[in-house]
């Protein structure tokens, strides 16, 4: 396969396209407005904020953005071995990156099991009603970025590869964003209130 190459020119700069970037935009937005409120209610309610936040197990929190990280990594190396063309190496980084995805939700789930046992749910309090909608919609993203590898997985699995690298770039932008956002989510619910 020859090395795939972008032109500058071209509508799809920067890399992913600019409808990926619109949208990741808009997430990161939505996410921030949300963040914002969160904060103005832990202000409204300090000691409720930070009792709530103590309820929950940092380590869960340290071992997702762990596996969140890495993955972003072997994200960023599925994309640099793409370029290169070497396509099997490049397969090997995109099923490392899922993996890493999947292990995320595997300890969420875990984790959110053992909040619903504890019967700190949606409508426990204020705290908890921001945790679940906030690490709830984040999940949402790492599935869909799932889906979305999945995809991308499927297309350079096939000889010969159909996939263009403005492609591989857009789902490497949107996994980048659930990292993103996880880094923003983790540091507010587990460490700050």
């Amino acid at each position: 396969m020859e090395t795939p190459t972008i032109d500058p020119k071209s509508i799809y700069y920067p890399p992913g396209g600019i409808l990926m970037w619109i949208i990741i935009f808009l997430e990161l937005v939505t996410f921030g407005i949300a963040l914002i409120f969160m904060v103005v209610s832990a202000r409204e309610e300090p000691e409720m904020f930070h009792d709530s936040r103590m309820l929950l197990n940092s380590t869960y929190g340290a071992i997702n953005t762990v596996f969140l990280l890495t993955s972003g990594f072997f994200m960023a190396r599925t994309v640099q071995l793409f370029k290169e063309g070497n396509i099997l190496r490049a397969s090997v980084f995109l099923r490392l990156t899922m993996l890493g995805g999947l292990l995320f939700l595997a300890l969420k789930g875990f984790e959110y099991n053992e909040k619903l046992e504890a019967g700190l749910g949606l409508s426990y309090n204020t705290f908890f009603t921001y945790y679940w909608m906030l690490t709830l919609f984040h999940m949402v993203h790492v599935i869909v970025g799932l889906i979305i590898l999945w995809t991308v997985q499927r297309s350079i699995s096939k000889v010969p590869v159909n996939l263009k690298l403005e492609d591989m770039e857009a789902s490497a932008a949107f996994w980048h964003m659930c990292d993103l956002i996880w880094l923003l989510l983790f540091p507010i619910l587990y460490l700050i209130f």
